[in-house]
């Protein structure tokens, strides 16, 4: 099956991919089904979020915390758990588009990270979600596992979306940043003429969202309505950017497994209001973002953001005030801001099977362009 597509995989006609990733929030699976080819840029023709399990979900947030042991079986069993829930969303995506199987050329999964170590004497970087479960249980070829490669490579494996940032929302006349507010905050830095370059920020909504359900039981602060009744606490901001990592150069990336509760925790002083301790997460945010802008690139002009928080508007309002720069979402260019990095898995899903390099390494760090990700056949 995976010869026969690479045999009638025509770069100028367009094709259908799908894209599949649940992020570092763990909030949802988000799917995107693009319409790709070389002549013309990607073009969104399905998107959708579909829940996790409860309580699926409720140990792939705990397993994201440091401090959580998990057996080997135990993650042999969410690798299989993982990909079901993926191949469940492909399926109930596919009768809302109302497509069969057979009209998606690839899907390209994500996976759900458990853990993201690019650094030390044996990097690596995990992601679950069986590929070859996948594969039986859609019929569609699946392409997985992209990060992996440009790890092995000296990269960091992320962020792997800033190729297709740059084709989506590149603009000759203007120097853009691109700005993906997930669990994780990453930046895709876009001069009229140069490199693309890009690099993770530090926490977005991850912590914000963690706080918000210990402390009042809602997944996520809806409309920033928590962080909007707290005040910033200085002296605690200053204790969570004091974290070294914070002024590590680029190339750098993190995950849910380095900025967890457990590392607030040690931070706060034990006074703080609920509240006020997520207004200040909110500003850790915004100011680490406008800090990684200013060093990494001074000359932008606006900021294009995509992801979760985009709807959140106090986030919204606390980084253009911290970067001095209008700050959009993606819909304004014509992007849906929820799908972009489900549409980016899509794109890397065509990029391996076309035998085309996924990474940047201006980005990455890796020592080259790679082909990413192995390819499972339906």
């Amino acid at each position: 099956m995976t010869a026969s597509v690479l045999a009638r995989l025509d770069p100028d006609a367009p094709a259908l991919f799908m894209g599949l990733i649940s992020g570092t929030s763990a909030d949802a699976i988000d799917v995107a089904i693009v319409e790709f080819a070389d002549a013309r840029p990607p073009r969104l023709r399905f998107g959708g979020d579909y829940r996790w399990d409860d309580t699926l979900r409720a140990r792939l947030v705990a397993l994201g915390q440091q401090a959580q042991a998990v057996t080997l079986d135990e993650i042999g069993e969410l690798d299989v758990r993982i990909a079901r829930a993926f191949a469940d969303a492909a399926i109930a995506a596919l009768a809302d588009a109302g497509l069969a199987p057979a009209a998606i050329t690839a899907i390209g999964s994500h996976g759900q990270t458990l853990r993201h170590r690019p650094n030390g004497t044996a990097p690596y970087t995990l992601q679950l979600g069986d590929p070859s479960t996948l594969a039986e249980r859609t019929g569609i070829v699946t392409v997985a596992d992209f990060r992996r490669r440009d790890v092995a490579a000296g990269g960091h494996g992320a962020p792997l979306l800033p190729a297709l940032h740059a084709a989506l929302l590149a603009d000759p006349a203007e120097t853009r940043a691109v700005l993906n507010l997930g669990g994780i905050a990453n930046l895709t830095l876009l001069p009229p003429d140069g490199p693309v370059r890009g690099l993770d920020t530090g926490p977005a909504n991850g912590l914000m969202d963690a706080w918000c359900r210990r402390h009042t039981g809602a997944a996520y602060d809806d409309g920033g309505a928590l962080a909007a009744q707290g005040l910033v606490d200085a002296s605690l901001l200053q204790r969570l950017l004091a974290d070294p990592w914070f002024a590590e150069p680029p190339p750098k990336s993190t995950g849910r497994d380095q900025f967890h509760l457990d590392w607030l925790d040690t931070r706060l002083a034990g006074t703080e209001t609920v509240a006020d301790v997520q207004a200040t997460l909110l500003a850790l945010t915004a100011r680490t973002v406008a800090d990684a802008l200013r060093a990494a690139q001074p000359d932008a002009g606006r900021v294009i953001a995509c992801g979760g928080g985009v709807r959140n508007p106090v986030l919204m309002a606390a980084l253009a005030d911290a970067t001095g720069l209008p700050v959009d979402s993606s819909a304004r260019f014509g992007v849906d801001p929820d799908q972009m990095e489900a549409m980016g898995f899509a794109w890397l899903a065509r990029q391996t099977l076309l035998g085309r390099p996924g990474n940047l390494p201006s980005v990455t760090g890796a020592a080259g362009p790679r082909v990413l990700g192995g390819i499972y056949p339906a």
